[in-house]
């Protein structure tokens, strides 16, 4: 992470990064298939965390209010991830190359998702809005507790969702 704030995410080749990491690049590639793998490494407790949260949430919520659920139920792995998280946002941002992979890290969170609503009895279609929706709410939510992490990720995700609630009651005009 260093490297890319100091470099750049373009200037920044992987045997600089297995030379700062201690190790030979043979190392670095065998954990990592290329360089952007470093900022786009999934902790393997996200994923189960998710599932878990969708499957044992009460029958009687919604699918936006699962999605709610489920992504607030992750709150305390990003608080532990948030040294990584907050620099990591920033060289992705920088790096219009970086953007691609990030969407499609997105879309697979998306997947996960709308695949628990799917397990629940939702609709394949409405299965892939709720959990398209709540990703968007939740980027939304994550984006205002990282500029400003004082009323935490819970009240961030209440707010986007009830914005959320706002706007689908809205009536033109």
């Amino acid at each position: 992470m260093e490297l890319f704030r100091e470099q750049g995410y373009e200037r920044t080749t992987a045997s600089e990064i297995a030379a700062r990491a201690e190790v030979t690049e043979r190392t670095f590639f065998r954990y990592f298939p290329d360089k952007r793998e470093v900022l786009f490494e999934e902790d393997p407790r996200l994923q189960p965390a998710l599932e878990a949260a969708i499957a044992e949430a009460p029958e009687a919520l919604s699918p936006l209010e699962v999605m709610r659920l489920a992504l607030g139920s992750i709150e305390k792995l990003l608080e532990e991830n948030r040294p990584f998280t907050e620099p990591r946002l920033a060289v992705i941002a920088a790096s219009p190359a970086l953007w691609e992979r990030a969407e499609a890290k997105s879309a697979s969170l998306v997947q996960l998702l709308a695949k628990g609503l799917r397990q629940r009895g939702v609709d394949e279609r409405l299965a892939l809005l709720a959990a398209r929706t709540g990703i968007a709410a939740f980027g939304h939510a994550a984006q205002s507790w990282f500029e400003d992490p004082s009323p935490g990720l819970e009240v961030r995700l209440d707010q986007a969702f009830c914005a959320l609630r706002e706007l689908a009651g809205r009536k033109k005009g």
